[in-house]
């Protein structure tokens, strides 16, 4: 049975295309090379038989249509080549009606599901609808299979300006939600610079999945163009990681990945080479879910570490409760348990924001990047309660003191050094069992007018050092002064790397926020691509908003394009001290010489503006407070640039 011709108007004016020239149209989804030769119009495939050059970018030559790429020439009319090959390219009808120009081609057939399609609806199935990334030569079958997801209202798909970002926004999207998100890139350069992003979340245990193009499989190995190997490249930084085959399992193969970014908190990764994206599929191939594939993960902790944690909190009169951001999912009960011991409640960093700072027993972040109060607490504690932290010499918590940890991970426990009582088993379960066996036998002193009298020396201790003024800028603790009375109370925070992040530790005193950071990887950079993802997973519900400093923001600078382009309030603060201040605080107390830490930036407000994001510049304290309301209160994307003091922080 003939297909029915179906035509497509591809010039509304013949004027558009000269006489002697080339032009690509396209005819519903058929790439077409429209040519004008002899007041003729004439329609031809527009793929070169070598190798897929695009004709219709090329040019009449001596009569004779010239591939731009390698120079093969083909008949511009009837697309026959010259000298009696047989490397022809088809031609379609043309029609002229007026002065429009049309193409006929044949009815499409109905899509037939493809590879791509049953792994993509199965990724949905799995809960994982938010995709960050950039569609390319290599990854174009499973573009289009996300593209039909999208249009049934399924899946988000965020195309982003650099990879790196990506793999950050998927990675704070983990964090912040407790479900995988996923990066996307091309095979080569696009799938390496996923790299960074991927062992942020890795360290930080955030589940993502990273999916890849990559070559057709019969050119592996022989050095092909954008050629790397990714599952070999990748295998370091992916818990699972697999090559998509043709006869692979496909519905299979995508839900152990994304079980595995699940379970483990970690990277799974899935590269796909060209031709497997969109090989059809058996009819009767059919995606899969997560029924019955994933068990609880209430797991109640051994009754002898039980035993041993209740007898210590027994005896303690002074205990304090370390949270770390393993807690996050658990924060309502482990300060309801903290209120049952009237014990003092520190973080990590990365944990900061899990308790309030007003709250009668919150005594802010432990370590570096924190408070005199939450040290001070840690020194005076006869006991310290640990509910997921890593221990990092970054928080500081001292093995001087008895320590109970808890956590899910038994690998976490007495990591770097022997605890008094480790406690493997979910938080909010082994709280239950704690509270049940405490239950009337806690002898603890109530440690709150202790708290409130250490916040008092803190703030007047801070009152001071804001008089610190200077001719060269702001200082950072005005700053974080300003955005203690204005920052939204249920705003999610993304915190970038150097002097801005310790300053926000120290000096931010949360309310209901949330906190994202590059964690243990420490990756400069990270604060506007993960407002991205902190956006794609809270939308407008919750406002989100970036700190960087200039030397972080330089790195995805080109995302505020991003913001604009998806309509995501994001609202940006830059502080601008044209130095990367923290390298250079360093290499001083390194007894170097301070090197090559000067910047030169551009005027980021500006910037800004140019990309159709608010934007302004600010640089005398007094301006500060005004500046800022303007920025929460922009409908749109938003940069505020602060010039700061790099030595007032």
């Amino acid at each position: 049975m003939e297909k029915k011709i179906v035509w497509h108007k591809v010039l509304s004016n013949k004027n558009e295309l000269p006489e002697g020239r080339v032009k690509t149209v396209t005819a519903n989804h058929k790439g077409i090379c429209l040519t004008h030769y002899k007041g003729k119009f004439s329609a031809l495939d527009n793929r070169c038989p070598h190798q897929g050059g695009p004709l219709g970018e090329g040019s009449i030559e001596n009569g004779l249509l010239r591939c731009p790429w390698h120079g093969w020439d083909f008949d511009p009319c009837s697309g026959k080549p010259p000298g009696g090959f047989d490397d022809g390219i088809d031609t379609f009808p043309v029609k002229e009606d007026g002065d429009a120009i049309y193409v006929g081609v044949e009815e499409e057939d109905a899509h037939e599901p493809t590879v791509s399609d049953i792994m993509v609806e199965t990724m949905v199935n799995w809960g994982v609808n938010k995709v960050f990334g950039m569609v390319g030569h290599s990854n174009l079958g499973f573009a289009d299979a996300m593209r039909r997801q999208e249009e049934k209202g399924n899946l988000n798909f965020y195309g982003i300006r650099h990879e790196g970002a990506a793999a950050f926004a998927a990675s704070a999207y983990g964090k912040l939600t407790g479900k995988p998100a996923a990066c996307f890139s091309i095979a080569g350069p696009g799938a390496t610079n996923m790299y960074t992003g991927l062992w942020d979340a890795k360290v930080d245990r955030a589940p993502i999945l990273a999916l890849t193009g990559q070559v057709k499989t019969q050119v592996v190995g022989t050095g092909n163009f954008q050629e790397v190997d990714l599952v070999q490249g990748f295998n370091t930084v992916a818990e699972f990681n697999q090559r998509v085959q043709s006869d692979s399992r496909h519905a299979e193969l995508m839900s152990l990945a994304v079980k595995h970014a699940i379970l483990k908190r970690d990277v799974s990764h899935l590269t796909f080479p060209d031709e497997v994206q969109e090989k059809k599929v058996n009819p009767n191939s059919k995606a899969k879910g997560p029924e019955n594939r994933i068990t609880s993960l209430e797991i109640a902790p051994p009754i002898e570490a039980v035993n041993d944690a209740i007898s210590l909190i027994k005896k303690a009169k002074r205990p304090v409760i370390i949270m770390g951001h393993g807690s996050r999912e658990h924060k309502k009960a482990v300060v309801k348990f903290a209120e049952s011991l009237n014990a003092a409640v520190v973080t990590t960093f990365k944990g900061k924001g899990l308790i309030a700072d007003n709250h009668p027993l919150g005594g802010g972040v432990l370590g570096r990047s924190g408070t005199p109060i939450a040290s001070w607490f840690m020194n005076e504690a006869d006991l310290l309660i640990v509910f997921g932290a890593s221990f990092s010499n970054h928080t500081g918590i001292t093995p001087k003191k008895p320590i109970i940890q808890v956590d899910f991970d038994p690998l976490a426990l007495s990591k770097f050094h022997q605890v008094e009582v480790a406690v493997w088993g979910e938080i909010s379960r082994t709280l239950d069992i704690f509270n049940s066996e405490l239950k009337g036998q806690i002898n603890t002193d109530d440690q709150r007018g202790e708290i409130a009298e250490r916040w008092k020396i803190w703030k007047t201790e801070k009152q001071k050092r804001l008089l610190e003024t200077s001719d060269n800028g702001i200082s950072s603790i005005a700053v974080f002064e300003t955005m203690n009375k204005l920052t939204p109370e249920n705003a999610v925070m993304c915190v970038d790397v150097g002097n801005n992040a310790y300053s926000f530790g120290r000096y931010f005193e949360p309310k209901n926020q949330d906190f994202l950071m590059s964690g243990y990887l420490g990756s400069i950079g990270f604060a506007l691509p993960a407002a991205i993802g902190a956006w794609a997973a809270v939308g407008d519900a919750r406002p989100v908003v970036a700190v960087a400093g200039d030397g972080g923001i330089c790195q995805y600078l080109a995302e505020i394009t991003t913001l604009v382009k998806y309509n995501m309030p994001v609202k940006l603060i830059i502080i601008n001290n044209h130095e990367l201040g923290k390298i250079s605080k360093e290499q001083r107390a390194g007894e170097f010489d301070v090197w090559k830490t000067s910047l030169s930036n551009p005027n980021f407000s500006e910037f800004a503006q140019s990309c159709g994001a608010w934007g302004k510049r600010v640089e005398k304290q007094e301006e500060l407070e005004n500046a800022m309301q303007e920025l929460f209160s922009q409908p749109r994307a938003g940069v505020l640039e602060i010039m700061a003091d790099v030595n007032l922080i």
